[in-house]
């Protein structure tokens, strides 16, 4: 395996990662519902499973997201300034965007911190807390330099658009 294929397989380690558990949730939700109301049957283990699975489908994707700009932005406001005050705007932006992840990181942390202290684990499966919530802190960590990664590329092409409007 060459490095070029070995580097795109790490990028997209958290696409694979959240693809993996939003289809074991999906499959596990289906299983569960004829599981319980077909065969009288269900499974006492699933909530443990899809609380597994949820969190680590919504923090795991969020990096992927702020790495390829699909979050959700409302820009119609900002676009009627001009480029000068644009930029500006979108500075203070990326500030309030460090702090929340930052502080996002920072209590997380202390969170997971708390599992391992306390040992917890769940009830049917016996899995740790802090491998379910270990994902958060990862991927805040991943959130915050996605996010400084798209907002320098973004703001050396708005340098770039800027030389080209004053000439």
């Amino acid at each position: 395996m060459n490095k070029k294929k070995i580097l795109g397989f790490l990028v997209n380690l958290d696409i694979i990662v959240a693809g993996v558990a939003l289809a074991t949730l999906v499959t596990l939700t289906f299983m569960g519902v004829f599981m319980r109301y077909v065969m009288s049957k269900p499974f006492t283990w699933l909530e443990e499973v899809q609380l597994w699975c949820l969190v680590w489908v919504v923090y795991v994707s969020a990096g992927a997201a702020f790495r390829t700009g699909n979050h959700i932005a409302i820009e119609m406001l900002v676009d009627l300034f001009p480029k000068k005050i644009q930029k500006v705007i979108e500075v203070l932006i990326a500030a309030i965007v460090f702090i929340v992840l930052g502080y996002l990181l920072v209590q997380s942390i202390g969170f997971v911190k708390l599992f391992i202290m306390n040992g917890r684990s769940t009830n049917m499966l016996n899995i740790p807390y802090t491998f379910i919530y270990g994902a958060i802190p990862i991927s805040t960590l991943s959130m915050m330099i996605s996010y400084g990664i798209s907002l320098y590329r973004d703001m050396t092409t708005l340098d770039d658009e800027l030389l080209e409007i004053s000439k």
